[in-house]
Formats: C-alpha cells, sequence, structure tokens
C-alpha cells in the first residue's frame, strides 16, 4: 500500500469506533442547542475546569504531602504528554 493512502474504513473498524465512544445525551445536546456561541464557550470552559478540578482533588488524596505546585504539575502530566526526561527533578513522577 502506498504510504499517503489512507486506509480504508469498513464497517467493522467503524462499528469498533462506535463501541468506544460513550452514548450521546441527546437532552444535553438539545440544552446545548439552546445556548448562544459564547454561552456554549463558557459551558465547555466550566465542564473543563470541574475536569481538572476533580483530578486535582483526586491526587491530593493519593499525595497528601505534596504542594498546590506540585499538585498542578501532576494534573498537567495527566491532561497532556510532558516531554521532559524523568531524570529531571521538576519532573511530576519525581515528587
Amino acid at each position: 500500500m502506498n504510504s499517503t493512502t489512507k486506509p480504508s474504513l469498513d464497517d467493522a473498524v467503524i462499528a469498533e469506533i462506535m463501541r468506544r465512544l460513550a452514548p450521546v445525551d441527546w437532552a444535553q445536546m438539545e440544552r446545548l442547542a439552546q445556548l448562544s456561541p459564547a454561552e456554549r464557550v463558557l459551558e465547555g470552559m466550566r465542564r473543563a475546569d470541574n475536569e481538572r478540578a476533580a483530578i486535582r482533588e483526586k491526587l491530593s488524596r493519593l499525595y497528601p504531602h505534596l504542594s498546590a505546585s506540585q499538585l498542578n504539575m501532576k494534573v498537567l502530566a495527566h491532561l497532556t504528554p510532558i516531554r521532559m526526561p524523568k531524570s529531571d527533578p521538576r519532573h511530576p513522577d519525581n515528587y
């Protein structure tokens, strides 16, 4: 196969992708459709904030000895790929 050709998505692949997705919350979709674009952005920002707070809360229970700054680094490591060698003392795994 040519490296520039995209692989085809057959029915089995599409079915597997769909199986892994969470079910659609139609009530939530209707509620969001009623919001203005700015309100939808704010809703997304609120949800992202809540998600980060939940992760931070869980990590604070797992690592009660860490400072707020260190916990924030753990949250960042959870949410994004960190491109820092583990040998670096600032790497979140070294706390």
